[in-house]
């Protein structure tokens, strides 16, 4: 057994001479603080499973890490009959632990100390009451003159499989605490389903701090417990134990237990073991819940979106906001430009964007105190812009999932319905925002200069012909009279006042058809200039109640990636 133990101490010096990595508390913290900023950004988009898990790593970090002295917790875990008990007195030294032929024995953990450093606040924190403080042997001491062991607290754990379920919970929970693993097992047990898919398989992440105890190897020949470590240790590996070692020992001849102590000592000198395995629990907490994240998402605003911004402009009525700001613009411009005797007529012709509610000109309540107070829509601030189709509320229903959709891409489920639910915010709350945006939009702009310039052009003439008919009324007046008559200047065969009062009214109405006409074109360019005010409008409706919304899920999302990498890395 003896050429068992030297294969075996030889392969676990191996792996404990591993290229030691980055173990310091500030490394420790900075992934703690990173698994715990993941989980705020991710919030419900995590599995909720592997949240509370999570949210365990990070306590316990930062719980163990703010316990008072420097100790290495060993926990001994096996199943029902396999000398785990007899394992630990033999490292002890002493019977502590109790051992018997009935099964189970141990009921509740017992832990021995070494060295003098008090231990009560993290034994409490593990809730292990039943305590042992070992003496430091001779032959145990270092060159130094402390023991090898000084920092170790050593557990004997209930069985994992008793068939008492308080035993075997409490192991579960003492194991999530501990930061080396010894999986004590016998010849009989040791390929055992519980032992390796419950327990190491779950826990392989954590090879650094695991070590396997073939124990009773008493009972077997040295060729027959070479093969039975072969196996186990195979058994390792497929459990994911990368750097599996596996000590043959036997309580009874006190076998293996040198080599096992040394495996030990080395675990527990660097004091490092505690810092290590809390890092592989946030590493595996890390890992566990980056599948549940894509390794990107898209850009919210730079998403391509003109057939929702086409849509929330139909649904908004912006169409017939356009209409009635070209037939303002070319009442306007008759007003300013039109046949100066014909412009009374425009009385008759209702204002189009006072009939929407939309005019903001002139006093500040451009509508009757009468309407206002029998108008619901005038109270509260609203336009009268007639509610969208049927059609049109559809077509912003579609336009928005397929916005939707383009920005979920790629997104696991639960995120992809955190993006949907996050601009379902009801048909009422979007059409106040695109009414509100129309009110907020201003539809006029500078009156063109031309106007000015007709206006006086038809002042002119307008004057001209009445300054014509005024003359040729006093000449018939005068000749109403039979008094003589004056004589009249003529351009021709035409009097002068004639002329004045005919030409005045043929270049009126001549400028005037041709002004409206020219408002025609006008009022197209009017309506291009406010089209792009009100698309800039709608756009920030979009912006606020979609893409907002949405980018806010998505930065949700690389933020929880972000830490999840920092916390793994």
């Amino acid at each position: 057994m003896s050429a068992i133990r030297t294969g075996r101490a030889a392969r676990g010096s191996r792996a404990t001479r591993r290229p030691a990595r980055d173990l310091s508390a500030s490394d420790l913290a900075r992934r703690a603080e990173a698994l715990s900023m993941a989980l705020m950004s991710g919030g419900a988009e995590l599995d909720p499973t592997d949240s509370d898990l999570a949210r365990r790593v990070v306590d316990k970090a930062w719980e163990r890490t703010h316990i008072a002295g420097d100790h290495t917790v060993v926990a001994l875990a096996g199943a029902t009959g396999s000398g785990k008990s007899s394992v630990f007195n033999a490292l002890v030294g002493s019977p502590v632990a109790a051992i018997g032929a009935r099964r189970p024995t141990t009921s509740v953990p017992s832990a021995a100390v070494w060295g003098s450093s008090d231990a009560t606040e993290l034994l409490d924190w593990l809730h292990v009451d039943a305590r042992h403080v070992v003496s430091a042997d001779v032959a145990d001491l270092a060159a130094d003159g402390t023991s090898r062991l000084d920092g170790l607290v050593l557990l004997d754990l209930p069985d994992f499989d008793s068939r008492e379920v308080s035993h075997r919970v409490e192991a579960e929970r003492v194991l999530e605490l501990v930061d080396v693993f010894v999986w004590v097992t016998d010849p009989q047990k040791y390929a055992d389903a519980r032992l390796h898919d419950e327990f190491v398989s779950l826990l392989s992440r954590h090879d650094a701090a695991t070590l396997a105890v073939l124990n009773q190897v008493d009972r077997l020949t040295p060729g027959e417990a070479s093969s039975v470590c072969d196996d186990l240790m195979r058994l390792l590996v497929a459990d994911g134990v990368a750097a599996a070692t596996v000590l043959p020992t036997s309580a009874i001849d006190g076998g293996g237990v040198a080599e096992l102590t040394e495996q030990i000592a080395q675990a527990v000198a660097g004091h490092a073991a505690s810092r290590r395995r809390l890092r592989a629990d946030i590493v595996a907490a890390a890992i566990t819940l980056r599948a549940g994240v894509a390794d990107d998402e898209p850009e919210a605003m730079e998403l391509p979106r003109p057939e929702l911004d086409s849509a929330l402009a139909r649904a908004a009525g912006v169409p017939i906001v356009l209409d009635a700001v070209a037939r303002d613009y070319r009442r306007e411009a008759f007003a300013h430009t039109g046949w100066l005797f014909a412009r009374w007529t425009r009385g008759f012709a209702a204002d189009p964007l006072r009939r929407l509610r939309l005019d903001r000109s002139g006093d500040a309540n451009p509508i009757p105190v009468d309407i206002q107070t029998s108008d619901v829509r005038a109270v509260l601030g609203r336009s009268s812009i007639p509610s969208p189709s049927v059609s049109a509320v559809a077509a912003v229903d579609v336009a928005t999932r397929s916005f939707v959709r383009s920005a979920s891409d790629g997104l696991p489920v639960r995120w992809a319905v955190a993006v949907e639910d996050a601009v379902d915010q009801g048909e009422g709350a979007l059409r106040d925002a695109l009414d509100m945006a129309v009110l907020g939009t201003s539809l006029r702009a500078r009156r063109p200069a031309w106007w000015l310039v007709v206006n006086l052009m038809q002042w002119t003439l307008g004057l001209l012909a009445l300054a014509g008919l005024a003359w040729l009324a006093v000449l018939w007046g005068i000749g109403l009279a039979q008094l003589p008559r004056p004589d009249t200047p003529s351009l021709g065969i035409l009097p002068v006042p004639l002329v004045m009062l005919v030409g005045g009214l043929l270049l009126g109405v001549g400028l005037g058809a041709l002004c409206r006409w020219w408002a025609r074109v006008g009022a197209l360019r009017r309506r291009a200039t406010i089209a792009k005010r009100l698309a800039s409008s709608i756009a920030t409706v979009g912006d606020d109640r979609v893409a907002a919304p949405v980018a806010e899920v998505l930065g949700r999302h690389r933020e929880t990636r972000r830490q999840l990498d920092r916390a793994r890395s």
